[in-house]
């Protein structure tokens, strides 16, 4: 098979995988678009805002579970590939933040960023996410998880790889997550984004953000029914 071929099945293949979007199809099964409602993001954090921690859970899994397939997928089949895993993985969280059928509007990255990390070693992953959970809840915002995540996967992977042509192409996955998270900081800086101690002081963020906002529970929290 031509290598060129081979990258394009590993780039495309990957890509596709990564368009499922779970968060996006379950509100259109409820009749509207995610990105109308709560945070506005296809994602899973906006679908545990919605939906509630069941569901939010899933959609999270999912997203999780389709970065280690296409990643695990791409190395069965084109293990002696060079570059297969960051070309796999950055293909991955691109197709979950520029799915072509919505159009080119979906999530953020960070579940993906996770399963990417969970398909490269299983230990580095639970260091991770310990040391996010702390960030999340020192923060009180889920957004500065993907922020440092996305900077301090690369950095690691290049001291544990010694892979620059790899690393370079984790950093364009980095780069637009970085990017697509700059909303987040604006809305930080005006008050009007949700905090994490909205799993367990619901009421009182509420208030605040229809104080910042102006929008009502309904409008910009609850999903319909």
């Amino acid at each position: 098979m031509n290598v060129v071929f081979k990258y394009a099945v590993v780039i495309l293949g990957s890509y596709l995988i990564g368009c499922m979007n779970p968060a996006y199809l379950m509100a259109k099964l409820k009749g509207y678009d995610i990105r109308q409602k709560g945070s506005g993001n296809a994602g899973a954090s906006n679908a545990l805002i919605l939906f509630g921690k069941l569901r939010g859970v899933i959609c999270a899994v999912a997203d999780i579970g389709k970065a280690v397939v296409a990643v695990c997928l791409m190395g069965y089949f084109f293990e002696k590939l060079p570059l297969v895993y960051p070309l796999s993985a950055t293909a991955c969280i691109l197709g979950h933040i520029f799915p072509f059928y919505m159009g080119f509007r979906g999530g953020k990255g960070l579940a993906c960023l996770a399963g990417v990390i969970l398909c490269y070693d299983w230990k580095f992953f639970l260091l991770a996410l310990a040391v996010e959970i702390v960030v999340a809840l020192v923060t009180d915002y889920i957004c500065f998880v993907p922020l440092t995540a996305a900077v301090a996967f690369p950095i690691c992977y290049i001291f544990m790889k010694k892979d620059i042509w790899g690393t370079l192409t984790l950093l364009i996955a980095s780069a637009v997550m970085i990017y697509r998270h700059t909303e987040n900081l604006k809305r930080i800086k005006s008050g009007a984004e949700l905090r994490l101690s909205y799993l367990w002081k619901k009421e009182q963020e509420i208030e605040r953000l229809r104080e910042n906002t102006g929008k009502s529970e309904k409008d910009y929290f609850i999903d319909p029914q």
